[in-house]
């Protein structure tokens, strides 16, 4: 599986389309952990353009604090799963947390 998060500054970033980097993460569901990550830089952030940059890094998921309706509808489409609600943090806690399933999900700080 592999698992994108929006990062600004080395944390988890609130809105997903306003990240510096995002980080892409290989994990092993089954033993818990992270067997590989990296950072890339995004396109220029336009409307419809990252759910098929994410699908083309081969993301199965993405892990965000907030983002609107319309592009979550865009990765569904797309086949990636979207959590939102997520807390700002380290983004391999923010992973590991996920697949230890005690990841605190909050609210979409996404209002679009």
């Amino acid at each position: 599986m592999k698992i994108a998060m929006p990062v600004v500054k080395e944390q988890l970033c609130m809105h997903f389309g306003h990240c510096e980097v995002f980080a892409f993460f290989e994990v092993d569901e089954k033993e818990k952990k992270i067997l590989n990550k990296e950072f890339i830089t995004p396109p220029n952030h336009e409307p419809g353009i990252l759910p098929p940059w994410i699908k083309e890094q081969g993301a199965d998921l993405v892990i965000t604090g907030g983002m609107g309706a319309r592009a979550q509808n865009l990765f569904l489409s797309q086949g990636i799963k979207v959590i939102t609600g997520a807390p700002v943090g380290n983004p391999e806690n923010v992973v590991l947390s996920y697949l230890n399933n005690n990841l605190e999900i909050g609210q979409n700080v996404c209002d679009h």
